[in-house]
């Protein structure tokens, strides 16, 4: 299962997609799926439901933590520039971080934050959020492993035979590299991530859904704003550069 290249150029709006289609399913499904589940557990108990759902809310916001936290971490080693281009990346092999671990942490830091941000949706919203963005990250692996075969050969297969793909090892399977992590422009390239986890904090603890947009929407303009500015000036300094023939 392999993703063609217009799909991994244009996996932030296909994602975009995803959830969008995943709220948007309220039109059709509007039963949450925590209320669903709720309703079932506890039947009938207000104060034991409001509970509930407070619980169940604070483990999506820790789902949500853990996506922020992976995917800052493998950021701060292979750099949010390349995170987030849409130009495919096959020259190296990363294999420091949480690279030691799995991977794709990256990867698996989306469908975590698809459980987590799942649970603000329908029933059916929350299965199309995580079986879509799971489907389309197997495929991306799929095209990003096939290029890494094509261009680092053996010495790429072997890491493969050493880490696992995406179920992450407790012990590192390959000695630590000589990189070092840059901590602030992965924070600032995984902003978005640290606003979603603010985001389903705040609706655990308030059960008040205004908010919570309000958080996510401000976090997604300071991220789109920065990421321009990091695009734009990374656009300077190539045609600033000299040219080689």
């Amino acid at each position: 299962m392999k993703a063609t290249n217009f799909e991994f150029r244009q996996r932030f709006w296909i994602i975009m997609v995803i959830f969008w289609v995943g709220f948007w399913l309220y039109q059709v499904d509007r039963i949450n799926v925590v209320e669903w589940f709720v309703d079932r557990v506890a039947p009938g108990n207000d104060s034991r439901e409001a509970l509930l759902a407070r619980v169940l809310f604070a483990a999506a916001a820790l789902l949500v933590l853990l996506a922020a936290w992976l995917r800052t971490w493998a950021a701060a080693y292979l750099r949010s520039t390349v995170v987030h281009d849409p130009s495919l990346h096959s020259e190296t092999v990363v294999a420091d971080g949480p690279y030691r671990y799995m991977r794709n942490p990256l990867y698996l830091g989306g469908i975590l934050l698809a459980l987590g941000v799942g649970f603000l949706a329908s029933r059916s919203g929350f299965v199309v959020m995580v079986a879509g963005r799971s489907i389309l990250y197997l495929r991306l692996m799929g095209l990003e492993e096939a290029n890494l075969v094509r261009e680092q050969g053996d010495s790429y297969r072997e890491f493969c035979r050493r880490v696992p793909r995406l179920w992450p090892s407790f012990t590192p399977r390959v000695p630590r590299g000589n990189l070092e992590p840059k901590w602030r422009q992965a924070f600032l390239g995984e902003l978005f991530m640290w606003g979603f986890f603010v985001a389903i904090s705040w609706f655990a603890v308030t059960l008040k859904i205004a908010g919570t947009w309000w958080i996510i929407g401000v976090t997604l303009a300071i991220w789109v704003a920065y990421s321009f500015f990091v695009y734009s000036r990374r656009k300077v300094r190539e045609r600033s550069s000299p040219q080689t023939s």
